[in-house]
């Protein structure tokens, strides 16, 4: 199955895989090479096994960045921690359907505080987690490799599960966007797109590049 579709496709660099040490600088300059989304990923060593940032680097990274913040919470029962992360300016919260109980009202709880909300799915979860949530959220993201750490390799079965899902959300006529994370490279951004895929999550593929201009002018024509 080849995606044709309708919406602009986003490229979402990870600060996962910048250099800390500059941070400042490693946001002017992706953003001035075309970014965006700035995608944020925060994990709590539960959920996943890795410790990233809080709420508090978001505020800094929110004073710094002019594009929005695509914030992905790898954290258990994140509902705990939704209106920290949308007081620190984040634009996009992600859950995931794994991590909260009553996933519907957390969901709602994130678009009542005015932020847009999406839903993650590991790799080995059935995207039929997905079935009663379409119509509720903004964005769906699908994770190709296991989440926890940058540079990975891209786990192939997720172009399926992404074809799986455009279907969903084409048939359902929802407009959520489709995101992608999790090894995403030059070399593979072209089949996801065709897959169905709107939004791209790439860590070491951008900041692990050395020329990040070049390098999301080169994922823009892979995905046209």
């Amino acid at each position: 199955m080849c995606y044709m579709g309708g919406a602009v496709k986003k490229i979402s660099p990870s600060i996962l895989s910048a250099d800390f040490t500059k941070l400042a600088e490693e946001i002017r300059v992706v953003e001035a090479a075309g970014a965006d989304y700035l995608h944020i990923d925060v994990m709590d060593g539960r959920f996943v096994p890795n410790i990233t940032i809080g709420p508090f680097v978001v505020e800094a990274i929110e004073s710094m960045s002019s594009i929005p913040l695509d914030v992905h919470l790898m954290i258990d029962a994140p509902e705990r921690y939704v209106a920290d992360f949308a007081k620190a300016g984040s634009d996009i919260i992600t859950v995931h359907a794994e991590a909260s109980v009553h996933l519907h009202r957390t969901i709602q709880q994130i678009k009542e505080l005015g932020k847009r909300a999406g839903v993650s799915i590991n790799p080995s979860t059935p995207v039929e987690f997905l079935d009663h949530i379409l119509g509720d959220i903004d964005l769906v993201l699908v994770m190709s490799v296991n989440p926890g750490f940058s540079g990975q390799g891209f786990i192939e079965s997720a172009l399926k599960k992404i074809e799986i899902i455009r279907g969903m959300l084409d048939r359902g006529n929802h407009e959520a966007e489709l995101e992608v994370d999790g090894g995403v490279k030059v070399s593979n951004i072209g089949a996801a797109s065709r897959a169905g895929a709107d939004v791209f999550v790439s860590g070491s593929g951008v900041f692990g590049s050395g020329n990040y201009k070049a390098t999301i002018e080169a994922m823009r024509k892979e995905i046209g």
